[in-house]
């Protein structure tokens, strides 16, 4: 397999990266950022939380593991035999970091300078794992303090309260760390089968945008890159329908105002279907209860709502979620008004004015990113990993009309399939 390069360019503002095709398997993209004196890069592979069970070509049948392996493996990768990654950094000074989501985990690093050193140090540990049994165990306790911690986090549990409410079998409803339970049954072996897996280059991406060329991207992965087969990895989870667990449901906690998240369950899609359904839904619930709205004045002016209302779209492999959360002394009421403002659009439509004023807005909002660094290599890296160009977002918006809008809201959100999560304080 040869190196193969091709310039992506958006028709909008004329901005470009490359996507290089590299000889070991590996897809990297590159956002050259003239004028820019700081450097991020992000090495990311296509595994999460919910990607507990799967199988490749070697596999006779799908391989079922512990709920949190992902984000063990990740704690893990930082430690190898000789020293801890972050040690290496702090010799080239760049800032490093990872994390695991549902879908992804990501190792990062920034800098200003040495961005080869740091560039060589990335790829190195993300492929050279080494894990024991005694490290293992260690981690084990480390990790089960962690899952303790967001236990106790109000934010935490109204949200995941929320995904338990609507998702009766799909492993989103699961905390991305796994449970206290679960993560006892990881082993060295587990986790070498998992690295095997998902760590293969095939399944990857290398995003790096800032003060880098081209050329010296991929002097450093010519050199650092282990090529590898391709193990036609297959992932596949539990068939869930659209029907909800529960309407509600409600704890209390260490909290001085009552939080809450509605959640309102719709079709999952893929790919560039996908990110038009996200952006229409987006700009749909801007409309509706975002801060222009009459909604959202209505609400702050009778005091049911404060500053932290907002409405955000939770999407991905096999979920798509619209949620509308924040603080209230009355939750209930804010849901019914919430999802009668949804059924009085459905059938009237949603205002014009307000459209064209998010629309505009968000397209600004997308221009600006473009200046940042860390904003451009996590698109390039998020938006890869869905199956579309970081350009389809800025081409999805300037092309999408008020009638989309109005069609998402009719066709894909359905009252009925909506759930309260609510934390109230605890007496």
């Amino acid at each position: 397999m040869q190196t193969t390069k091709t310039i992506i360019r958006s028709p909008q503002t004329g901005d470009a990266y490359t996507h290089i095709k590299h000889k070991s398997g590996l897809d990297i993209l590159v956002y050259e950022m003239e004028g820019f004196c700081n450097t991020y890069a992000m090495f990311g592979t296509k595994y999460g939380s919910i990607n507990t069970m799967f199988k490749t070509d070697a596999d006779t049948d799908f391989c079922t593991v512990p709920e949190g392996i992902a984000h063990f493996l990740e704690h893990k990768l930082f430690e190898n035999e000789d020293c801890d990654v972050f040690d290496l950094y702090a010799k080239t000074g760049a800032n490093a970091n990872a994390f695991t989501s549902f879908d992804k985990t990501c190792y990062f690093f920034s800098c200003s300078d040495h961005f080869t050193e740091s560039l060589e140090i990335l790829l190195s540990f993300v492929q050279s794992p080494y894990f024991t049994p005694e490290s293992v165990a260690k981690e084990q306790g480390i990790i089960g303090q962690e899952i303790r911690m967001c236990d106790d986090d109000p934010g935490w549990r109204v949200f995941f309260n929320m995904l338990g409410g609507l998702y009766q079998k799909h492993p989103v409803r699961i905390d991305i760390a796994g449970t206290v339970e679960s993560i006892a049954e990881i082993t060295d072996d587990l986790l070498y089968r998992c690295y095997r897996t998902f760590y293969n280059l095939h399944n990857m991406v290398l995003a790096v945008a800032g003060n880098c060329t081209v050329e010296q991207v991929l002097e450093v992965a010519d050199r650092l890159l282990k090529p590898c087969a391709d193990q036609k990895l297959q992932t596949v989870f539990p068939e869930e329908s659209l029907d909800i667990v529960r309407a509600e449901t409600t704890e209390k906690a260490a909290v001085g105002q009552t939080m809450f998240h509605i959640g309102i369950k719709c079709a999952p899609k893929t790919g560039y279907e996908n990110l038009k359904a996200e952006m229409e839904s987006h700009v749909a619930m801007q409309i509706l209860v975002g801060s222009s709205s009459p909604l959202y004045q209505e609400l702050l002016h009778e005091g049911l709502i404060n500053a932290q209302f907002s409405s955000e779209i939770f999407n991905g492999d096999g979920f798509f979620t619209v949620i509308i959360g924040g603080e209230s002394h009355d939750p209930h009421a804010v849901r019914d008004r919430v999802l009668d403002a949804i059924v009085r659009a459905q059938k009237e439509g949603l205002d014009r004015e307000l459209f064209e004023e998010y629309q505009k807005s968000i397209y600004g909002s997308l221009i600006r990113e473009t200046n940042n660094v860390s904003a451009v290599t996590n698109a390039l890296v998020n938006s890869h990993m869905a199956g579309y160009g970081i350009f389809d977002t800025m081409k999805v918006l300037s092309e999408m009309t008020l009638e989309d809008c109005c069609r998402f809201l009719k066709e894909e959100v359905n009252v009925t399939r909506t759930t309260l999560s609510v934390i109230e304080p605890a007496v």
